[in-house]
């Protein structure tokens, strides 16, 4: 359908007055004017997009970005291709790893324009495959020049900002084009970036000379460039993890403000902790260098991304300053660095593919992710990161949440690794109904599950870090990604202890409950209960994080505004009928404040008492009343007496 506005509309009726009035020769005229008069970029129909070949791509690209023009957030992109003329498909990133989906955000690449020998060369988008470019490469040309704007969000509605006046994030897969129809492994590039005056930078990349702002590396293939962002700031610290270790590690902080970046000793020690207790859990390393990328911000968009040498890392401006009362960033690091071993060295078999537009398979990610979430949370406990204490009540919140997603009756675990490509990460509103990607904290207490069975089985011999150590930690020094399956899982399994581990798994990622896999959790010695205050950990978490939570009670939490954020499916609040995005204006007739709703739960538990809230929906009021008694429930760990404390010996720190 094509859509004439008025002005069309006036033209239109004129040209069928012609053609009704007027001499046919007249008419053809008229209507010729209509016609473009430049020919097709591309005749039809559109060329096939090229298979994949496993063969080097001729030559070296060269990929230029300015990043200085931090007021507008814009990324000037200019790209130099060499080719060979005829028909030729350039690529812009689709599927992109650690995104585990079909995100790669082309919407925010403009200004596309290529020429040859100073000539423009026409493009065409496909229409099937929409982040694929045509193109025809005129005869005599050896090189095409792409000249284009990647345009950061200047605000947060608009995507994820990776800019500020203080800072910004360097991802190369949203600001280049690639050629079709070869490994990514194959494609040679050459970057360079340009940078503010006087500001520093941390990458995995290697540099090479620097000219004035300008900023050079080392030539590296297209997989190994994705692999490998930057981090930029006018306000930097570099500290090194690992003195004197056989391959750096190094912690580069970028900060909103200089007065974040002030580290104590013991802090710098934690971190330290964690590169040892990492050696001591694979025995092996696959990288040469390691650098973590951390941007201590509250205006640079958020981020944990994980990467071969590297992790990008964004963290609360008082990670160090504020240490004691910000909690929410605490395993980020330990998770990240884990990747290294377990989803980019040893990655899943159906996520290594030839580039960065073939379809990735997620069936995996309870291992990719799941068993990172455990040892992210192990590690950060046998560093310092978190004490064993704080670890401890941080499950007590996982395996509440998941003994309480409701939406195991109708989907199995195993179907949220789908949840990346089915959802693209946008938010939902019945949560524990709809699910989410469940496979990174469920798949926590599955590896909890599997780590304790080992111990029992072995008398405390053997542990989930043999498996480790047996199947991340082979070939030292080896760099080129290792895949693996499920049974290449299972017969590792089997190789620390004889179980019938393929059994073990399907029933706890194939099965609908109910309540979550908490065997792990009793085999380890503790048990989920529920009390009437929070633990001091979900105390400081809950209020660095602005939330309120009343899951356990009424089955909602809110926002410090009062606004329900998360509602419980089938608690008393759904059955109240509320939703997500309700703000709750009173509470018993008083102006409503956490304070308040505590107190009229806890006052509820006379039975002759009710809680009654008065909700504001967009412009209508009502009333509900709670005929609810159980009082304030929230989620701790319970020792079981005579039982062996095999979590306690799970976030102890190794001593080799």
């Amino acid at each position: 359908m094509k859509i004439i506005r008025p002005a069309a509309m006036h033209a239109a009726g004129f040209a069928l007055l012609l053609a009704t009035t007027a001499p046919a020769a007249f008419a053809s005229a008229a209507m010729a004017q209509d016609a473009s008069t430049y020919p097709p970029a591309l005749p039809a129909p559109q060329p096939a997009i090229p298979a994949v070949r496993d063969a080097p791509y001729p030559g070296v690209i060269k990929l230029d970005v300015d990043a200085t023009n931090l007021n507008q957030r814009i990324f000037s992109v200019t790209e130099t291709i060499p080719v060979q003329p005829g028909p030729m498909t350039l690529f812009f990133p689709e599927w992109l790893p650690g995104n585990h989906g079909p995100v790669g955000p082309v919407a925010q690449l403009a200004g596309v324009e290529i020429t040859a020998n100073g000539q423009r060369v026409e493009w065409v988008r496909d229409t099937l495959h929409p982040l694929a470019y045509h193109l025809t490469v005129p005869a005599g040309a050896s090189e095409i020049v792409v000249r284009m704007q990647h345009l950061s969000p200047t605000t947060g509605n608009q995507g994820r900002i990776t800019m500020t006046p203080e800072m910004l994030n360097v991802q190369w897969e949203k600001m280049l084009l690639y050629p079709a129809g070869h490994w990514s492994r194959n494609i040679t590039l050459q970057p360079t970036v340009k940078l503010p005056t006087g500001w520093q930078f941390g990458t995995a990349l290697e540099p090479l000379e620097k000219n004035g702002d300008v900023q050079s590396f080392k030539p590296v293939n297209l997989e190994v460039l994705i692999d490998s962002p930057i981090f930029a700031g006018a306000h930097y610290r570099l500290i090194d993890l690992d003195p004197g270790g056989r391959s750096p590690v190094r912690a580069n902080f970028v900060a909103d403000d200089p007065a974040s970046l002030a580290a104590t000793d013991e802090q710098i020690q934690i971190l330290r902790n964690l590169v040892v207790q990492m050696d001591r859990l694979y025995g092996a390393r696959h990288f040469d260098h390691y650098d973590f990328l951390i941007a201590m911000t509250d205006k640079l968009g958020g981020i944990g991304l994980e990467h071969h040498r590297s992790s990008e890392n964004s963290v609360d401006p008082a990670f160090f300053t504020g240490w004691a009362t910000h909690l929410g960033d605490r395993d980020l690091l330990s998770h990240e660095m884990n990747h290294s071993w377990d989803g980019k060295w040893r990655r899943p078999a159906d996520q290594y593919v030839p580039n960065f537009n073939s379809p990735l398979q997620n069936s995996l990610l309870w291992v990719y992710e799941g068993q990172t979430q455990y040892y992210g949370q192990v590690v950060a406990a046998r560093s310092g990161l978190l004490t064993k204490q704080q670890a401890m009540d941080s499950l007590a919140i996982t395996a509440a949440t998941f003994d309480n997603r409701v939406g195991r009756e109708w989907r199995a675990m195993q179907d949220t690794t789908n949840d990346p490509i089915i959802s693209q990460r946008q938010p939902k509103g019945w949560l524990s109904w709809q699910r989410d990607e469940d496979y990174y904290s469920e798949g926590q207490l599955i590896w909890l599950d599997v780590d304790t069975t080992i111990r029992e089985k072995t008398n405390g011999r053997k542990s989930l870090d043999d498996f480790a150590k047996a199947f991340y930690g082979i070939e030292d020094g080896s760099y080129d990604p290792k895949p693996y399956t499920f049974e290449d899982v299972v017969a590792a399994l089997n190789g620390v202890v004889a179980n019938d581990w393929a059994t073990f798994l399907r029933t706890r990622l194939d099965g609908h409950g109910p309540g979550a896999p908490l065997d792990g959790l009793a085999r380890g010695g503790w048990r989920l209960t529920y009390a009437d205050t929070p633990t001091d950990y979900q105390k400081t978490l809950y209020a660095e994080l602005k939330r309120n939570d009343y899951t356990y009670s009424l089955g909602f939490q809110t926002t410090a505004a009062n606004v329900i954020r998360a509602l419980q499916w089938e608690s008393p609040a759904f059955k109240a009928g509320l939703a997500v995005g309700m703000e709750i204006v009173a509470v018993n007739g008083e102006a409503a404040n956490a304070d308040r709703i505590n107190a009229a739960i806890t006052a509820a538990k006379d039975p002759a008492k009710t809680v009654d809230l008065i909700v504001k929906d967009g412009d209508r009021y009502r009333t509900v009343s709670f005929d609810y008694h159980d009082g304030l429930r929230y989620p701790r760990l319970e020792r079981i007496p005579g039982t062996p404390d095999r979590l306690g010996d799970i976030l102890t720190p190794r001593t080799r």
